[in-house]
């Protein structure tokens, strides 16, 4: 079976974005190519991606290529406005808990889920998700996107790594009990 895997930055104060969606305070974590912090193996790993419609969004708006025309996007929205349908891009508007379960139960690799916080925690409340890999960046939003929601129930997570990157970024990975 497929694990799903949330891989996500987010700042000390538990914010993945800025009110507006914005990602752009990420900036100062970027990785070089001798020091990706298992992000590479992440992506070696996985050949599906899903997303909230907010995230999706957020990364069209950058008007860049789509970054993960190898694998299959998930867009997890009340309304299917894909803007870039020639780049694997599916929305799933209905029945989210029955296709997700589904997905994870087909042949393959694993699944990254990308964001966002509504969506994890919609996904942890329906015990989806398998592991996790947060960078926590040294710095303070003040407000924005909560990475669980206050709607999140109560789970119970083993650290399996626990290390501090440059520029004081740590890196915590766990799993589910």
């Amino acid at each position: 079976m497929k694990k799903i895997k949330l891989c996500i930055a987010v700042s000390l104060d538990g914010y993945i974005a800025r009110t507006d969606g914005s990602l752009e305070w990420i900036a100062e974590m970027h990785h070089t190519k001798r020091a990706d912090h298992g992000f590479n193996e992440l992506m070696e790993s996985v050949d599906t991606v899903i997303m909230g419609g907010k995230t999706y969004h957020e990364f069209i708006g950058y008007q860049v290529e789509w970054p993960y025309k190898d694998k299959t996007t998930y867009v997890i929205s009340h309304h299917d406005t894909n803007l870039n349908e020639t780049d694997h891009v599916i929305f799933l508007t209905d029945d989210v808990f029955k296709r997700i379960t589904a997905l994870k139960k087909e042949d393959g690799k694993d699944i990254w889920l990308v964001g966002g916080g509504k969506l994890i925690s919609m996904l942890l409340n329906w015990d989806l998700i398998d592991e996790m890999q947060i960078y926590y960046v040294p710095v303070i939003l003040g407000d924005g996107v909560a990475l669980f929601g206050d709607k999140t129930n109560m789970s119970k997570w083993e650290v399996t790594k626990c290390e501090r990157l440059g520029k004081g970024v740590m890196i915590w990975l766990v799993r589910a009990f």
